[in-house]
């Protein structure tokens, strides 16, 4: 039997800031900026002795002022560490919209955390992202990515997490990521098998604006739907390149048009300016016509606020 892959969330991803759940300034300053997304990270960036800190800090800012517009995502350490439990009972109280975990090597990691969410009854739309960032992780992302479509494991979405995969395997960080492009690929392969998002790796020079243009451009073009990101400097170069161009948009809308002529009616082939165009790049047409509505309709929601 024929698998057709479930569609891929309709929420923008382009831009996926990671922010310290320590630095209070930082968290305060998420208001303000043009991402997507926020992951509110509990894990690496937070030492052993400030994990309580931490909490209070990510209590007090999801407890106050709504953040408009941003999916709010919780990074939490693993469950099998000894901070996991704590962290995984502040998202039950937090609610966010996502929960993400960290060095997600095989589906029981995602079927546990699922489990947790059910037995508390929490709300279908807090989904589960997954950190791929071990070398057991991109051999396993399809049957992740497979399982994560198991009704109830709520997994949506993949975070590919290099720094610790070439700390893991010794591959060098040089530009390009030659000798990573396959594992990347592999990841974006499984994603695209069954319906979920993958969110390119961190770019960790946030002052060399080339080399970041650069990674976005290369991550666009293998089919990430977004990037992670370190600094709110690293937000336009995102947004950018992983929202549609005017070019793509205008052949977007003539695709369109050409399949809602009459004369096109129970037609999978149509000849647009001598060029054969399916009825499947109809259906990728309309997805980034959607994506560019969303996101005027966040530029419109953030020039009322400002």
């Amino acid at each position: 039997m024929t698998r057709i892959a479930p569609p891929r969330s309709d929420r923008l991803r382009r831009s996926v800031l990671s922010v310290p759940a320590i630095n209070q300034r930082a968290l305060e300053k998420t208001h303000e900026l043009d991402c997507d997304a926020v992951i509110f990270d509990l894990e690496d960036s937070v030492a052993p002795d400030r994990k309580a800190e931490a909490h209070e800090n990510l209590k007090a800012f999801l407890s106050g002022k709504p953040l408009e517009g941003k999916e709010r995502i919780i990074r939490i350490n693993p469950l099998s560490s000894p901070f996991g439990r704590e962290d995984m009972q502040l998202v039950l109280d937090l609610v966010p919209d996502a929960v993400l975990l960290p060095k997600v090597d095989e589906p029981q990691d995602v079927m546990a955390v699922a489990d947790l969410l059910a037995e508390a009854d929490m709300p279908e739309d807090l989904r589960i992202w997954a950190m791929i960032e071990t070398p057991r992780g991109v051999l396993n992302a399809a049957s992740l990515a497979e399982a994560g479509r198991t009704p109830g494991t709520r997994l949506d979405c993949f975070v590919v997490g290099l720094n610790d995969l070439r700390k893991e395997t010794g591959v060098l960080p040089q530009p390009g990521r030659t000798y990573l492009v396959p594992w990347l690929m592999q990841v974006v392969l499984a994603v695209g098998a069954y319906g979920l998002d993958a969110i390119d790796s961190v770019f960790n020079d946030f002052k060399n604006v080339e080399g970041l243009e650069d990674e976005c451009e290369q991550g666009r073009a293998m089919g990430f739907a977004g990037k992670m990101l370190i600094h709110p400097a690293q937000i336009d170069a995102a947004n950018r390149h992983f929202g549609p161009d005017e070019v793509a948009l205008a052949e977007a809308h003539a695709i369109i048009a050409a399949f809602a002529d009459p004369a096109a009616e129970g037609l999978n082939v149509v000849n647009m300016n001598g060029r054969m165009v399916e009825r499947l790049h109809l259906a990728q047409a309309e997805g980034l016509v959607h994506k560019a509505r969303l996101i005027a309709a966040r530029r419109t929601a953030r020039r009322k606020t400002t």
